[in-house]
Formats: structure tokens, C-alpha cells, sequence
């Protein structure tokens, strides 16, 4: 049994506290083994392991089943950025008429296809892959179980569709393109399609007895892009770290800030998770934790990140039951947090006020209501109270909502025709210096007086 702690490491208190907690699952759960680690940063912070685990478990390789999905996605998304995709077309303009291709990218990202779950025939998890005319003849597109849009449900199979449009799209097999536009940027190197090196064997272990059974290494043929591929915590790690923070060489941020963005939910989940564009979306942390947990006949696996906290979270174990990853990489991130708080940015004075904004700022009422405008790393932040409402952004010349009910609305700057500011006006919401301005539209004025 090992604990390795990285450059950028935990305080040792932190570190015991971890690694009791992966011990606890590991045993609590029967798992041969179980190996984690914690980003913060940008930067892996501590690796531990407990059970059957080698020298050096970081480098040690797992399945990491369902998280693949999310390196499919990624493929999708930056063919979307280059307008190559678009996500509201349907995946027949790329795979012709076969079955579910009427349904539009943008649903088979975000499971709201109303597709089912698996693909016919035997499970493909566990036999032989298919090849893609094989998968398609035998899924005519009869099973949908749902509605196109109506609702959350996950398909492994849209997966395979996804994947299938990628490559075709590139003009080059789904892994080659996963190698050469994700694991090479990122320096993934011990990411593979294969076990490669030194693997965990996948074990399924007996409810009884305790005893192990092998469970196999399948290459799941067409249905790759949903489950195939093989980690180890040190490149999860680093994919960790992308999650958080993007990279100019796949994605940027603000691709996966999009993508972040609940697509679709189920009512019997309630609020406490959805699903973006690719990404599972889970209550936790600062507020909600993206990423993606995964499993295959003899692993589990889980990756998240909560970006306002700057931190992530990845675990790896070789059984193919005995702990629900994504809430173990939430406790991992709680611990941390419990035990070293994330340090806000540094606040930092404002270098230049835009002159478009300097007089903007100070108090305004929306009716009887006050705001105070106050400039906030860049942005116009609207609040009231100790409240953040609004908060806007300059582009260019345009004031546009970034958070709030005034999300990408534009904030107009009305002016008098001598150039001092009369109010402000964002959706026909106007906001004046006093309240009810009676020289000001709507609702200036006395309340209940006639026009």
C-alpha cells in the first residue's frame, strides 16, 4: 500500500486525511485496489493508494470506461468551434440515414436524445466490438425510449454515434484523432486505447466468497468513443487540470464553460445533477462539479473539477462494483476543502476606468429599489445589498450581461443631449439616479400617477 504526494504537495494532516478516506472506500467497498489524487491549480497536489497497488500507482494504467465520453465530446466541441459542426444539425447530414441520425448533436451530447441505453445485441462491454456496419444493422432506431428532447436519459449508444461523426468529419479513425488533437497536446502519455505497460487487471469480486474473478480487456469496437479507453491518475490528472482551466492547443475555457451549461435533467434526479454538452454535472463544491465518472466490467473511475475552487478530483480502482466514484471525487474535493480553504484571487486595484463607464457608477434604483454599480475585475457589477445581481462585461462598445437575469442582454447608456448619463436601460428595465425618476421612462414617474 502506497501514499506518493506530488511537488505541488497537501500539508501532511491534509494528506493522512485523504488517504484515510480512500483507505475507508477501499475496504468499505472490497476493492482490490484504489488509487486518487487531488488538482489544485492547475497542478496535481497529492496521489495516494490503498490495496493491491505497485511501486508508484500514479503511473499505474485502469480503464476508464465512461469518462472516455468526455474526450469524444471534447472532439465534437472543437469541430463546433471551427464551424465544421453544428450542434443542432442532425447526425445524418454525416452517417446518412441509419438509426437515431435524425437526432441533432447537441441531444446526443447531452443524452436528451430519447435514444436507448445500449446498443442490441450481446453486452458490449464485455464481448467483442462490433464494427460500425455491424452496430448500425443491428439498431434500426426503433428502441427510442423517450421522446427526441424530452428528458435525460444516458446512452452509451449515441455515443457511438458521436464518435462515428467525428471521424468522418476528420477524415481519420475516432483514436488517432483522440491522439493527435487531445493526449499529444495535453502530453497524455500513458493514455491509451489498450492497456499499455503496466495495467491493473480488472477484477470482479464475489459477494460472498470475496474471491476474484478477470474480468476482459475488450476493444469495443465502434462503440469506443463510449467507454474504451485506459488512464493512469498522473494523465488523469493533467486532464483534470484541462477540465478546469482549458488549453490553446484543444480547448479554451470558454468552450468548456459552454459546454458546462445544463443541457439536459431528469425530475426523479431533482436538482442534484444534469448534463451538459458532454459533461456530467453534479451538486457539490462551490456550487456544481463538472466532469464525468466511469465504469467497465472490472473498473471504476471518476474525473471532476470544480473551477471556482480551482480544484479537481480523479480516482481509479480495478473491481467493477463496490463504490460510486463521482461521490467518492465530490468527498475527495470536501476533504480538501475542510481541511485547506481555496485562497480567493488577490484583490487588485483598478489600473484605468473605461471612460465609457466612469460615469456609471455609484448607486441607481430600479423603481424604489437601490443598486450600487461598482467596477469588479473588469466587470460592471450590479448589486444589491450584499446581493451580486448583474454583472456585465465591456465588448468592445456593448455592456453585456455575464451572470444574472440579464445574462447576454446589452446594458444601454442613455444619455441627455448634453452627455450626462439620464439611466440606464437593459430590457426595458431602467434604472435611475433617484427613486422613480419622473424625467425617466417607465417606471419613472409617481407610482399609480397617469401618463
Amino acid at each position: 500500500m502506497h501514499a506518493v504526494h506530488a511537488v505541488n504537495a497537501v500539508s501532511d494532516t491534509t494528506a493522512r486525511r485523504l488517504q484515510a478516506l480512500v483507505a475507508e472506500r477501499q475496504v468499505a467497498g472490497r476493492l482490490p485496489s484504489l488509487v486518487a489524487g487531488v488538482v489544485r491549480d492547475g497542478e496535481l497536489a497529492w496521489t495516494g493508494a490503498y490495496g493491491d497497488v505497485a511501486t508508484d500507482p500514479a503511473d499505474l494504467q485502469y480503464r476508464i470506461g465512461s469518462i472516455t465520453k468526455t474526450f469524444t465530446a471534447v472532439l465534437a466541441l472543437q469541430l463546433v468551434r471551427d464551424g465544421r459542426l453544428d450542434l443542432d444539425e442532425p447526425a445524418s447530414r454525416f452517417l446518412g440515414e441509419v438509426g437515431y441520425a435524425d437526432r441533432s448533436l447537441r441531444a446526443l451530447l447531452s443524452h436528451a436524445s430519447g435514444m436507448q441505453s445500449e446498443p442490441n445485441g450481446s453486452w458490449w462491454e464485455r464481448t467483442a466490438g462490433v464494427t460500425w456496419e455491424q452496430l448500425v444493422a443491428a439498431n434500426d432506431g426503433s428502441g427510442a425510449v423517450f421522446p427526441d428532447g424530452q428528458q435525460f436519459h444516458y446512452s452509451n449508444l449515441g455515443y457511438a454515434l458521436l464518435g462515428e461523426v467525428v471521424a468522418r468529419v476528420l477524415d481519420q479513425p475516432w483514436m488517432d484523432a483522440v491522439r493527435d488533437r487531445i493526449l499529444e497536446p495535453l502530453g497524455l502519455r500513458r493514455t491509451s486505447y489498450l492497456p499499455e505497460g503496466r495495467a491493473a487487471q480488472g477484477w470482479s469480486v464475489d459477494p460472498y466468497a470475496g474471491t476474484l474473478t478477470a474480468e476482459p480487456a475488450t476493444d469495443t469496437g465502434a462503440m469506443a468513443p463510449a467507454g474504451q479507453l485506459w488512464s493512469t491518475v498522473e494523465d488523469l490528472g493533467r486532464y483534470a487540470a484541462f477540465l478546469g482551466t482549458g488549453h490553446p492547443g484543444v480547448l479554451d475555457l470558454s468552450w468548456l464553460e459552454l459546454a458546462s451549461h445544463p443541457q439536459a435533467g431528469e425530475q426523479h434526479a431533482g436538482l442534484e445533477s444534469g448534463h451538459g454538452a458532454g459533461f456530467q454535472l453534479m451538486r457539490g463544491g462551490s456550487g456544481m462539479l463538472v466532469g464525468h465518472s466511469g465504469s467497465m466490467p472490472g473498473f471504476l473511475a471518476a474525473c471532476f473539477v470544480d473551477r471556482a475552487r480551482r480544484t479537481g478530483s480523479v480516482l481509479l480502482c480495478n473491481a467493477t462494483t463496490g463504490v460510486f466514484p463521482g461521490l467518492l471525487a465530490r468527498d475527495l474535493l470536501e476533504e480538501l476543502e475542510r481541511c485547506e480553504p481555496t485562497l480567493p484571487p488577490a484583490w487588485r486595484p483598478t489600473a484605468e476606468v473605461p471612460t465609457a463607464l466612469a460615469d456609471t457608477l455609484g448607486v441607481w434604483h430600479w423603481g424604489n429599489t437601490p443598486y450600487v454599480v461598482a467596477l469588479d475585475g473588469g466587470e460592471l457589477v450590479m448589486s444589491h445589498g450584499a446581493v451580486v445581481a448583474h454583472r456585465f462585461e465591456l465588448r468592445g462598445d456593448r455592456l453585456v450581461g455575464t451572470t444574472g437575469y440579464h445574462a447576454g442582454e446589452t446594458l444601454h447608456v442613455v444619455r441627455r443631449d448634453d452627455g450626462s448619463v439620464s439611466h440606464l436601460e437593459c430590457a426595458t428595465f431602467v434604472y435611475t439616479r433617484m427613486p422613480y425618476d419622473p424625467q425617466a421612462p417607465i417606471p419613472g414617474g409617481v407610482p399609480g400617477s397617469p401618463e
